[in-house]
Order: C-alpha cells, then sequence, then structure tokens
C-alpha cells in the first residue's frame, strides 16, 4: 500500500513498456519467468553448483534450468565460473546487478507465498460460480 499523498508507479509512467520492442519487456520476461525468479532467489543464499541449485528449485528440469541460467548469464545477472579441475567443476552466483534484480522480485515472492490462502480462495469461488 502507498502512504497517503505517494504517487503509486501506474503504467503511463513507463509508456514504453507495452511497446512490443520495447528491451526492458525483455529483460523483464527473464527476470520474473517461472524459473527466473526461482533461480534469482536460490542464488541470494551464494555461490552454488548446477546440481545443488538443481535440487534446491524443484521441479526444474536440467535443459530448463541450462537455458534460464545461460538466460539470465547474457543478461549479467547471473556469473558462471568454470574452475580448471578434472572432472569440470562449475559455479554459479549472482552478479551485483542480479543480486538488485533478486532483491526486488523478493517481495514479490513473499506476496506470493503469503497470498496462498486468499487466491486458493478466490478461485474455489470462480470455479464454483461458473459450474
Amino acid at each position: 500500500m502507498q502512504a497517503e499523498g505517494d504517487a503509486a508507479p501506474r503504467l503511463r509512467d513507463f509508456p514504453d513498456l507495452i511497446t512490443a520492442d520495447c528491451p526492458a519487456r525483455n529483460i523483464m520476461e527473464h527476470v520474473v519467468s517461472r524459473w527466473g525468479v526461482l533461480v534469482l532467489l536460490a542464488l541470494l543464499d551464494g555461490t552454488m553448483r548446477f546440481s545443488a541449485l538443481r535440487r534446491r528449485i524443484g521441479g526444474v528440469s536440467e535443459k530448463m534450468l541450462a537455458q534460464t541460467l545461460q538466460t539470465l548469464e547474457r543478461d549479467g545477472l547471473v556469473l558462471r565460473e568454470a574452475k580448471p579441475v578434472i572432472p569440470p567443476h562449475v559455479e554459479y552466483s549472482l552478479t551485483p546487478l542480479g543480486e538488485e534484480a533478486a532483491l526486488r522480485v523478493r517481495p514479490l515472492a513473499i506476496w506470493a507465498n503469503d497470498s496462498v490462502p486468499a487466491v486458493t480462495a478466490a478461485r474455489e469461488g470462480y470455479d464454483e460460480a461458473r459450474a
């Protein structure tokens, strides 16, 4: 909730976001995607190897996690560090930009978690009304 007198940002304050070629839309798509949010939040706990990250994020396939990490790395949000050992040892961590993004999506994740009962009730009411 906004304090009285505070003007909450509205879409009209960011008119380019609604245009198809807005570069910020592409970044938002990566950051707030299903797996993007979870990768960012998991890496807030610190550097992780691929297998540990996959265990931490339940339900993500190896392929999807690899694609998400590559996308976030390309966007400058995740750092991939390959250690020169055998077998190969790769670690992932947040860049400063990635940490900033993670700290910004964390409140959304907290809200979603806290809102499960209200959303569940709304869905049940909707489904009952449509039956």
